[in-house]
C-alpha cells in the first residue's frame, strides 16, 4: 500500500508541549561505557527499557541471592491473585529453619506472617524466609521453582533457569544480567506498593536487627533498591535502582571480586546513565496524537493515538533534535475499529529512528449512510 510521510515539528505534536519557551540544553557528548571489574553488567532505563551500557549481558552466571527477586515476584503475584494474603501466618518447617547462609532466624514450628517473611527476604536476604514462603505458596520448594521458571518465561527471561528459592549453588541454576534487569523492572513497574520495601535499611525480627546489605542505600540518596548476592561461585553481585528527576535507572552487576567493587561499579554505572542520558514521556496511551480522513465512514475523521505510554531515552541535550514522523496510508476506508492499527509513529534523531510504534484508531468509525458512501466513492475516483 502506498504510504505518505508527514514530518511534524516536535513541540507542536507532543501532548505535553510546554506553553512557554525553554532554553535548549547543550548537547553533551556520550563517552564510552564505564570499565568496572565485573564478569557482566547491564544498565537500563526502567521506563523505556533502553540499554545504556552493557558488558556480556547475556552471559549465563550464577545469580546467588539475586534469585530472591524472583522469589519475591512470585509471592507478589500470589498476593495479587488473592491466592494468599500478606497477613496469612506461615508455619515454619524444619527445612526452612535449618537453611544455611544468610538467615532471618525464624524458629521451627512458629507462625510468621507473609509480610514479615517478605521483609526477611528483601532486607535480610534470609534463606530460611525464602524457603518458608516457597513452601507456603507452592507446597514444596521444588514446585515453587517450577513456578519461578514459568514467571521467568512469561517475562521473556529465556536465558534463566531456577532450581531453588534462595540462589544457593546448583549447576542448573543460572541467569543473566539482561534477564535480571527484566525482572527488576517488572517488580518496579508492576508492584510499586511492594517495591518500596527494597529501600528499608534495617529490619528487626526475633530481637535481632539486621541491616540491608545494599550499602548504596546509605551512600546515594537517589538509590531506593534493590538486592545483593554473594556465593563463591557467583562472586559479589548487586542490582541497584535509583531515581533522579523522574528518571529511573536499573543496574545489574554480576561477579565482582569484593563487596566494595560491586558498590563502586554500580555507582559508576548509575552516575554514567544519569549524566549522559535523559528519559521523557513523549506521548500518553489513549491520548489523541493526530487524526486522519476516513472515506465512506460515519465520521469524516478518526482520532489516532498509541496503546502504551511512549517513553524515550536519548543522549542528554538532544530533545530539541527529536523529530516525529507519521507514516500513514494514502487512503483509509470505513469501517475502522477502535484499536485498529492505521499507521506508524516514529521518532528520529539525526535521521536515525530511535523508536517506532503503531498508530491506532481511538474510536470506532463504522460505515456511513448510503449517501455518505456514494458521495465518497465519487470523490475517491479523483483521489
Amino acid at each position: 500500500m502506498f504510504f505518505r510521510t508527514l514530518l511534524v515539528p516536535l513541540l507542536s505534536i507532543f501532548v505535553f508541549a510546554p506553553c512557554v519557551a525553554q532554553t535548549a540544553t547543550p548537547n553533551l557528548p556520550v563517552p564510552a561505557r564505564p570499565i568496572i571489574g565485573a564478569k557482566s553488567y547491564l544498565l537500563i532505563d526502567a521506563n523505556s527499557g533502553a540499554t545504556l551500557a552493557e558488558l556480556e549481558a547475556d552471559k549465563q552466571l550464577a545469580p546467588a541471592s539475586l534469585t530472591k527477586l524472583m522469589t519475591a515476584y512470585a509471592v507478589f503475584k500470589a498476593v495479587k491473585a488473592s491466592q494468599i494474603g500478606m497477613d496469612d501466618e506461615v508455619t515454619i518447617s524444619e527445612k526452612a529453619w535449618r537453611m544455611s547462609g544468610s538467615r532471618m532466624f525464624i524458629e521451627v514450628g512458629t507462625r510468621v506472617s507473609v509480610r514479615e517473611l517478605l521483609m526477611g527476604v528483601i532486607v535480610q536476604s534470609g534463606n530460611d524466609a525464602s524457603v518458608a514462603l516457597a513452601e507456603y505458596v507452592a507446597g514444596t520448594e521444588s514446585v515453587f521453582a517450577e513456578l519461578m521458571n514459568q514467571y521467568a518465561a512469561a517475562l521473556g527471561m529465556h536465558t534463566s533457569h531456577f532450581m531453588n528459592a534462595t540462589g544457593l549453588p546448583d549447576p542448573n541454576h543460572y541467569s543473566t544480567a539482561r534477564d535480571i534487569a527484566t525482572l527488576a523492572r517488572a517488580i518496579v513497574n508492576e508492584f510499586p506498593e511492594y517495591y518500596r520495601w527494597y529501600s528499608v535499611k534495617d529490619y528487626k525480627y526475633n530481637n535481632i536487627t539486621q541491616s540491608n546489605r545494599n550499602s548504596l542505600l546509605w551512600r546515594d540518596p537517589s538509590v531506593d533498591g534493590m538486592k545483593t548476592g554473594h556465593t563463591e561461585e557467583a562472586g559479589y553481585c548487586l542490582v541497584s535502582s535509583a531515581q533522579r528527576d523522574k528518571m529511573r535507572l536499573i543496574s545489574v552487576v554480576l561477579g565482582t571480586a569484593s563487596a566494595k567493587a560491586r558498590i563502586d561499579g554500580s555507582q559508576a554505572l548509575l552516575n554514567y546513565g544519569f549524566r549522559f542520558y535523559e528519559t521523557r514521556l513523549l506521548y500518553s496511551a489513549g491520548a489523541e496524537i493526530t487524526n486522519t480522513k476516513v472515506w465512506q465512514g460515519e465520521h469524516e475523521f478518526s482520532p489516532l493515538g498509541i496503546s502504551e505510554d511512549m517513553y524515550l531515552t536519548f543522549p542528554r541535550g538532544s530533545y530539541d533534535k527529536l523529530e516525529p514522523v507519521l507514516n500513514m496510508p494514502a487512503t483509509i476506508k470505513a469501517p475502522v475499529a477502535a484499536g485498529q492499527p492505521i499507521g506508524e509513529l516514529k521518532i528520529d534523531l539525526n535521521g536515525e529512528a530511535l523508536i517506532a510504534t503503531p498508530l491506532r484508531s481511538l474510536d470506532n468509525n463504522p460505515e456511513g449512510s448510503m449517501w455518505q458512501q456514494a458521495r465518497d466513492a465519487f470523490w475517491l475516483m479523483f483521489e
